[in-house]
This record gives C-alpha cells, structure tokens and sequence, in this order.
C-alpha cells in the first residue's frame, strides 16, 4: 500500500489549453539527496515542482494536485505539443543521476512508482505510447530517467509500452548519412512521439534524438547510431501504435 506523504509545492498554476492531462512523465531528481531535490520542488525562488516525488524507501511525496500545472518537463515535446506541462503529470524519483553518482532503483521504490501510476494512469486514461521519460521529450536537454530505469519491468504491469524483439531491419546510420532510409528513421520515431523534423539528413539532432530512444528501449548500447536492431525495436513500436495509441 502507497505511503502518501503531503508535501505542497507554491510552484504550479493552472493547465493551459485543453487542461486535461494525457501523459506521464517519469524523471530522476539528479541531485545528491531526495531530502535535497524535495527542498528545490518547493523553493519558490526555484520555479520547478512535480506532482509527485518517490522516495528510494518507496515513499511517496505530494506536491502539486494533478488537476494542476507543475513545472517539471521544462522545453519539451510529444506527438507535436509543445506545452508538455499542461498536457502531463510528473513524478520525480529519487536518484543523484549521471551527474553524482547514477545508481540502480531499488525495489521498494520501483515498486511504489508502479502502483502511483497505476492510478495516474487509470484516473486519466493515459495511453502507453505516452508514459515517457524526461529524456523522450528533451533529449537534448535531457538524460533521465536514464538507461538503469525498469522500462520493461513497468511495461510488464501495465504502464507503457515495451516492443517486443525480432530481428535487426535496415542498413546502420549514423551522424553524416542522408538519404531516403535516413528520411524514414526520422518519420518513424516522428510518428512515435518525439519531436524530430523529417530532413533526410542524420544531424546532431537526430543522433540525440536516436540515443533517447536507446536509453529507453535499448539501454545496453547508447551511441546514436541507428544499427538494425534500433530499427526493429522502433519498427515493433510503430505497429503497435494502432491498438496501444
């Protein structure tokens, strides 16, 4: 049972637009402490906040009332939006992250991060395709949660999407290729969500944006090449699309 804890944040204000959250955005607190990052998503000179922060003991930290804008994903997008704050719910995990000391999550934590968004995701209807990371919507911004993240593990209960393995597809490409093939790897992880202009020209951006994708489906090599077995996994996404949305 989720141990919920109150711990307000002023940092929020109401969702713009269609207000009606339909993503979940998991990220890690990047900092040495999580008594340190709760103590910045509620500093008001800090100007960020989540909805909800996840202790590595599995406790589970309030801020900011999901019906409201917390100010996590920052300059982002997915599937074409742009104000990923007014369109999502966030929950930060504990963890110092690449830069003090990146660790594996504990079991306790993954376990409450599983059953809070088991209910973010029931209460909002929130499609798998949209259960994303930090990184997804600001991979050049962004690494977290990172590639130690249980991606799979919250597939298997039911939070996001996992793609299932089949065999490596495509020519490689990497940074400096162009062409028709480079053109659809581009429409193809644009069609997935992430926020990618089709060029036919494998640019910087691109490679950014192909290791996002790595570090959430295939975390065990992250060198923004699209080798064939990048290709299959994103090609088992993209088919399932029509029934997972």
């Amino acid at each position: 049972m989720l141990r919920i804890v109150s711990r307000p944040s002023p940092n929020f204000n109401e969702r713009v637009g269609e207000g009606v959250p339909d993503m979940l955005i998991l990220h890690y607190t990047g900092m040495q402490t999580g008594e340190a990052a709760m103590a910045r998503l509620t500093d008001p000179a800090a100007r960020v906040s989540a909805h909800y922060t996840v202790e590595e003991d599995g406790t589970v930290f309030a801020h900011v009332d999901e019906q409201l804008r917390a100010w996590h994903a920052g300059v982002s997008s997915w599937r074409g939006h742009t104000d990923i704050n007014s369109r999502s719910i966030g929950i930060e995990i504990v963890n110092p992250g690449h830069e003090f000391g990146y660790r594996d999550f504990p079991d306790a934590q993954i376990a409450a991060v599983i059953a809070l968004s088991h209910g973010i995701v029931s209460r909002h209807g929130i499609a798998g395709r949209n259960v994303v990371g930090h990184s997804d919507v600001a991979p050049a911004r962004k690494e977290d949660p990172g590639e130690k993240f249980p991606w799979a593990h919250l597939a298997q209960q039911g939070i996001g999407l996992w793609p299932a393995p089949r065999p490596a597809i495509g020519e490689t490409l990497a940074e400096g290729a162009s062409g028709a093939g480079v053109a659809g790897l581009q429409r193809a992880l644009q069609s997935y969500g992430y926020g990618l202009e089709v060029t036919g020209v494998f640019d910087a951006a691109t490679r950014l944006v192909v290791v996002a994708f790595q570090r959430h489906f295939r975390p065990s090599r992250l060198d923004g090449v699209a080798d064939g077995e990048t290709q299959a996994l994103l090609d088992a996404l993209i088919e399932r699309l029509d029934v997972a949305c």
